[in-house]
């Protein structure tokens, strides 16, 4: 898989032309960071739409001037620090930053499509079919494998949620904001230390509850939050649903209790075809979103192994599809979900796992 993320550890480090801007051309870039030009608006402030000098366009991110203090500086630096050493085709790729007075601004590529979650919301009559669903999971789950293993260092993400992957018009993913990215532990940590004990950032829903518990960061933690995102691709729900019952407010929860009960056509978003090929490739990605919530860390896969995981399901499903496999009924999953969900309590010695899947 190497040759896949462009590893360059162990290598010369490749130069990713970002630079230093100046307030001028960032002017010129945005018009003056026209109203017209503003594309979003997030918790680091708003986003504009500019081009540089030989046409690329960009877009600019402005932290908020009213709201400038020493948190937003925090979450500007990390951003910059690691996208300055990042490069790979499912990552949103960066250009530079300006930090001048007050302002504090990052430059990075411009996606035109909107992000996953506006996909999910069928937003201006987007729609992703399942085939797409599974192909943007496979393109998040490279970038953060490549993040994870391929970087110079190791970097946790912190933050992976729909609303940061963004879509390009042909429907490819990057990963996108980087404000909570951490350093994780490398690979042979010389003083056996498995973990980064740091303060709790991430997004309510997505977050990793022993890293929410213990403030023990790893690149499981990652793992989690991907879990939480393969529901929301196959659910088409957000994680946290206020305004439906309570038994189904979380999705991950009330998702994973149907999919152990047996009924994981009942998860499946309502917009998509509810053919037997889409139900069994549900079933298996469910099946992995299963292992990416594991209560205990230790028991979740690998970003790698996700991948691979993902690989699996692609091939299925199309194989399936090109033999119109769908007067068949979903085939039974290799592991029984009884023994499946009684495994996930005994990895742990007690009953740890059903509190997390309990209503």
């Amino acid at each position: 898989m190497r040759g896949l993320y462009n590893s360059s550890r162990g290598r010369t480090r490749p130069q990713f032309q970002s630079s230093v801007f100046s307030l001028e051309e960032i002017l010129r870039a945005t018009n003056n960071f026209s109203p017209s030009l503003k594309i979003g608006q997030g918790g680091f402030g708003a986003v504009y739409k500019g081009a540089l000098p030989d046409g690329t366009l960009v877009a600019v991110k402005r932290a908020n001037l009213q709201m400038q203090n020493q948190h937003v500086d925090v979450e500007f630096r990390s951003e910059v620090r690691t996208m300055a050493r990042i490069e790979h085709q499912s990552l949103v790729r960066f250009y530079g930053y300006l930090e001048c007075g007050q302002e504090r601004i990052v430059v990075v590529e411009y996606v035109p499509n909107g992000t996953l979650r506006e996909h999910l919301d069928m937003c201006n009559g987007r729609f992703l079919d399942f085939g797409a669903r599974l192909e943007v999971a496979i393109d998040v789950a490279h970038a953060v494998t490549y993040l994870h293993m391929y970087s110079d260092h190791p970097i946790i993400h912190r933050d992976i949620k729909s609303s940061n992957i963004l879509l390009t018009p042909s429907l490819r993913a990057k990963v996108a904001d980087f404000g909570f990215a951490r350093l994780g532990v490398g690979e042979a940590s010389a003083d056996g230390v498995t973990h980064v004990t740091t303060q709790v950032k991430g997004t309510a829903g997505y977050l990793d509850p022993e890293y929410l518990k213990t403030c023990q960061l790893t690149d499981r933690s990652d793992v989690y939050s991907f879990g939480v995102l393969l529901v929301e691709m196959v659910s088409g729900r957000r994680p946290i649903e206020t305004k439906r019952q309570m038994r189904e407010r979380l999705t991950a929860r009330w998702a994973m209790k149907r999919f152990i009960e047996g009924a994981a056509a009942d998860v499946l978003d309502p917009q998509l075809a509810r053919t037997a090929v889409t139900v069994r490739a549900a079933e298996m990605v469910l099946e992995l979103a299963f292992r990416c919530l594991g209560p205990v860390r230790q028991d979740r896969p690998s970003m790698r192994d996700c991948c691979r995981a993902l690989w699996a399901v692609r091939k299925t499903y199309r194989d399936k599809a090109q033999a119109g496999d769908d007067a068949t009924p979903p085939l039974s999953l290799s592991l029984s979900l009884s023994d499946r969900a009684s495994s996930t309590s005994a990895a742990t010695g007690d009953r740890s796992g059903d509190l997390i899947w309990r209503n």
